[in-house]
């Protein structure tokens, strides 16, 4: 009977039987840990990896695929960022739409740096919703005048949107913030105001982040009805799945173009993958090649024509 021994190393099992030189290497995923941006070192989660590749749209052995490779490539104490950039590049390979699919956290963090762009898309988001909207409005509220990020209006209700932009990867929005939105929104309720054509008072304010809340954030704006939308809240009806379901991608998501390429774009008020689809002779500003044009509006339509399942 042969006889094996094991040996653990770190988050490694080297397995030695003595009747041969080879030696099986095991990876210990469940010791595993990587560090987020904040600092944090937090368990490796292999299930969440798993499902961000499967919101690229790769299929099943694509997906296998890529997590094979991540899995063989990171070690313990990689950071969150290295890990990310690990599943990009190797989504990459396989397609690039799926790659810029994987991307739209980061995407958003790029309509930066200040938010301006930012604003500019949830007005295009909300458009999507059926609503009417504008941005960049001045008001004069019963105290001080306000600088409204966002306007909308729908179905005989006017809204205002406060965006709060963030750059970090981990960023949350304390419960601060919905606090003084409360004060800025009580200030221009109860007043007429000319939008749209038409005489009219806000009904509902919202705070909008492509980042995170903390639960107290939450809790404040349930008991006081502020409406809040991030990365990941409400579960059903977050950034992420409206942008998904409305195929809502920044210019941002796409690989084939550079970042001084995709501000230029922006620049021209150029913010939607849909909008360059529609319009591509919106192209000719960066004057590309002909067959680097070809590409980029490929990985376009890939990212378009796909349809991101419900449940992930």
């Amino acid at each position: 009977m042969t006889v094996q021994k094991s040996l653990r190393i770190g988050y490694r099992f080297y397995v030695v039987s003595p009747t041969t030189t080879l030696i099986f290497v095991f990876r210990n995923f469940k010791h595993m840990q990587i560090k987020k941006y904040s600092g944090e070192i937090v368990p490796f989660n292999g299930e969440a990896l798993r499902k961000s590749l499967n919101r690229s749209g790769a299929n099943a052995d694509e997906v296998n695929q890529v997590y094979d490779k991540v899995l063989n490539e990171i070690y313990d104490g990689i950071s969150t960022r290295e890990l990310y950039q690990l599943a990009f590049d190797t989504l990459k390979t396989v397609r690039a739409s799926y790659a810029a699919r994987y991307s739209l956290k980061k995407a958003l963090r790029e309509l930066g740096p200040e938010g301006f762009y930012f604003e500019k898309y949830i007005a295009h988001l909300l458009q999507s919703m059926g609503y009417k909207s504008t941005t960049g409005q001045t008001v004069q509220g019963h105290a001080v005048s306000h600088e409204l990020d966002v306007v909308a209006y729908k179905d005989g209700k006017l809204i205002t949107a406060e965006c709060k932009f963030r750059n970090d990867i981990d960023a949350r929005i304390s419960v601060t913030t919905p606090m003084y939105y409360l004060s800025r929104f009580k200030d221009i309720s109860n007043i007429n105001y000319q939008f749209f054509g038409k005489q009219l008072q806000f009904h509902e304010g919202w705070l909008i982040t492509n980042a995170y809340f903390t639960s107290d954030s939450i809790d404040f704006a349930k008991y006081y009805q502020i409406n809040l939308l991030s990365w990941d809240y409400p579960k059903d009806n977050s950034i992420k799945k409206r942008v998904d379901k409305a195929v809502f991608y920044p210019i941002t998501c796409l690989t084939t173009l550079s970042d001084t390429e995709e501000q230029q774009l922006l620049k021209n008020q150029l913010i939607l993958v849909k909008e360059l689809v529609n319009n591509p002779e919106k192209l000719d500003l960066l004057n590309l090649a002909r067959e680097r044009k070809e590409k980029v509006l490929n990985e376009a339509h890939e990212l378009l024509n796909y349809k991101v399942e419900e449940e992930y």
